[in-house]
């Protein structure tokens, strides 16, 4: 299993709730199933000591640090185990780590810098129709429910203008919608950013992928296009017109981005594909070619991950 950091929480979901589920499903008793329902923990990534300079030079560099994070990549395996990766200092990751277990009810897990530092401080995540928060080596806290209408929840950094990371989250109808982030995993009433996101089935996004100090979000639509979406840092109009990057890119079941991983101030994107195998992208800073050629950073096991954030 493709694994790397630390996070400890209880179960969000209420021992009662998940053994009812659990003895609906296997024919146990309630009370029997209870007495087994599992704790989950995870854990944090562990920062390294790299400088966040780059192409964008000193002061782009910290505007940049404070929108493109540097995060350990996370992946749950079928059984609820969470694995952790952390950045290797050279544009790759470190063996997997162990992070905790009990994950196997949530989805749609993403992790948040509240506080500007450039690494992740917690997760969001959506269990049973229900959005809750939870900083590393806390516990869970639930922010309110209706998020079962939902069929892609993630944080792209901040792409409001403020400080803290906000969240996106597409309906059913293809809507997107903006919610922002007061650093303590609350939000604000969401904001409409437009329709016709169902037509992408793979939306993702950590930060600055143009040098601009804002955070950019690239969509894949069903014929392997793939198109960035820059940032505007308003949060009423968060990004510009799709700007095209190529075809090809329905070779990958899974693009995600967890930031920086090369430690050059731009946004990378980590793409694993049919086999298992993972590529790294790296960012260029420029957004009429936002990506490097890729580069192989895993060879097989990485399909064993239902989630990767």
């Amino acid at each position: 299993m493709a694994k790397s950091s630390g996070l400890k929480r209880t179960g969000f979901l209420s021992r009662v709730t998940v053994a009812a589920i659990t003895a609906a499903l296997v024919g146990t008793t309630t009370a029997a199933v209870a007495a087994d329902a599992p704790q989950r923990s995870a854990q944090s990534g562990t920062a390294l000591s790299a400088p966040r300079a780059g192409a964008f030079g000193a002061s782009a560099a910290a505007t940049t640090a404070a929108v493109t994070p540097n995060n350990s990549l996370f992946g749950v395996a079928g059984n609820g185990t969470l694995y952790r990766y952390d950045l290797n200092g050279s544009g790759g990751f470190k063996a997997s780590v162990n992070a905790g277990g009990g994950w196997q009810y949530s989805k749609f897990i993403t992790q948040a810098d509240h506080n500007a530092d450039g690494f992740a401080d917690a997760l969001w995540f959506v269990e049973n129709g229900r959005l809750a928060h939870m900083k590393f080596g806390g516990s869970p806290v639930d922010i309110g429910g209706g998020w079962g209408a939902y069929n892609k929840v993630f944080s792209a950094s901040n792409t409001g203008g403020g400080t803290a990371d906000d969240l996106f989250a597409r309906d059913s109808a293809g809507v997107l919608w903006h919610y922002l982030g007061y650093g303590t995993g609350k939000l604000t009433p969401r904001y409409k950013v437009g329709g016709g996101w169902n037509a992408y089935n793979q939306i993702t996004g950590k930060g600055d992928l143009t040098g601009d100090g804002k955070a950019d979000i690239v969509a894949r639509n069903g014929s392997g296009v793939l198109y960035l979406y820059k940032g505007t840092g308003n949060y009423k109009a968060p990004f510009s017109a799709p700007i095209r990057i190529g075809g090809g890119w329905n070779a990958f079941n899974n693009l995600l981005s967890v930031g920086d991983v090369n430690f050059d101030g731009t946004a990378d994107l980590v793409a694993r594909d049919s086999t298992g195998a993972l590529w790294l992208y790296k960012g260029t800073g420029n957004a009429n070619a936002p990506f490097h050629t890729k580069v192989k950073i895993g060879t097989s096991g990485w399909n064993g991950f239902k989630i990767m954030f």
